[in-house]
């Protein structure tokens, strides 16, 4: 089961932190179809927030065709999103773990690690990729 972690200094909507960490679990396969998501009863008590802030996130996973609620039973995942390509996050995250090493040892903290990440995803996607 997914386990929600929220950070208040993100500045991204709590409803939507929940939204996109589903998202993310569902991409790198440690969500799939038929699994249920916490009740909107546990994700409140773990987490401390409002009901309703739950609700929303799951009332958008819905909508989005990733979950469906059974009434009395849960909210349980739809379909996913992991692609074929699943079977080489082993090799890329090791790569990426020696990756943030190196950046660690060069003296960069999260924050310009994360600034670096985002700057390059920003110029890849916006060459097209060779064939």
């Amino acid at each position: 089961m997914i386990e929600f972690r929220l950070d208040a200094r993100s500045g991204v909507a709590t409803y939507l932190q929940i939204v996109q960490q589903v998202e993310e679990a569902l991409r790198l396969g440690t969500l799939g179809v038929g699994d249920q998501l916490p009740t909107v009863r546990e994700a409140v008590a773990e987490l401390a927030i409002n009901p309703n802030t739950v609700a929303r996130a799951y009332r958008e996973l819905e909508r989005a065709g990733l979950v469906v609620a059974r009434q009395g039973r849960g909210t349980f995942v739809a379909r996913g999103l992991a692609s074929a390509s699943l079977q080489h996050h082993e090799e890329l995250r090791r790569r990426l773990e020696e990756w943030l090493a190196d950046a660690d040892a060069a003296g960069l903290d999260d924050e310009s690690v994360k600034a670096l990440v985002s700057a390059t995803l920003r110029e890849r996607l916006g060459h097209p990729r060779a064939a």
